[in-house]
């Protein structure tokens, strides 16, 4: 099983700690899981590494740490996909439109496939029951628009899989505190890791959602209202 999958739906479960006895001073789990993109990324304070193969020819990144990596194709093959199990990758992200028949016969690999924010809801649905671990939604911005926040909350609503986003490296503190809120388990960056590690480390907990109750209707046909009870 993937190390990295494994971390991101311990965060976007919620962080519940184990029951029982905890020790005094203990770390807080984070509020969300950061991935640094880029073979020349600095891992500092990353949960994992993600490195970006446009191309068929696949080359492991030297690991410098025990921190879990994994390879983002655009060209998906089934000899791309062996090289990067061998090569000791933890995850693979994939494209939607890539041929499934690559991806599907390695086990071992996390499956994170990348979509577009604004997928038919239909769509974000059929994901849930597909073999993929995680959805990315790709595509860096400078800043966060509210459609931005609203597609983010929308997927994180119908997926039950954990959404991972890619965002600017100049991304604020309210801005990641938004994402939280929307229901988004991991970031993407390429640049000032160390920062944007602080700021998770920061996050507040995510305030409870209101949802507004919804009346219920009773079917129409065979009831019978108390006035026509009383004139029978």
């Amino acid at each position: 099983m993937s190390r990295f999958i494994d971390r991101l739906k311990q965060v976007s479960a919620g962080g519940l700690a184990p029951m029982g006895f905890r020790a005094v001073g203990g770390k807080p789990r984070p509020r969300m899981v950061l991935v640094a993109h880029g073979a020349g990324a600095k891992a500092t304070g990353a949960d994992a590494v993600l490195v970006s193969f446009p191309k068929t020819g696949v080359k492991a990144p030297k690991a410098k740490s025990d921190v879990p990596w994994g390879g983002w194709l655009k060209d998906v093959t089934g000899p791309v996909v062996k090289k990067l199990g061998e090569g000791g990758a933890d995850f693979v992200v994939f494209p939607a439109a890539s041929v499934s028949s690559a991806i599907l016969e390695d086990d071992k690999l996390g499956k994170v496939v990348e979509t577009e924010p604004a997928l038919d809801a239909g769509l974000l649905k059929a994901i849930d029951d597909l073999p993929v671990d995680a959805v990315l939604i790709a595509g860096e911005k400078p800043s966060l628009t509210w459609q931005d926040l609203m597609l983010f909350r929308r997927g994180a609503n119908i997926l039950s899989k954990p959404l991972l986003v890619m965002v600017s490296p100049d991304i604020t503190a309210s801005e990641l505190q938004a994402l939280c809120q929307a229901g988004v388990g991991g970031v993407v960056a390429g640049d000032k890791l160390d920062k944007l590690r602080q700021m998770i480390d920061k996050l507040p907990a995510p305030k409870a959602s209101k949802r507004r109750a919804e009346p219920l209707v009773p079917p129409m046909g065979g009831v019978e209202t108390a006035s026509e009870e009383e004139e029978d």
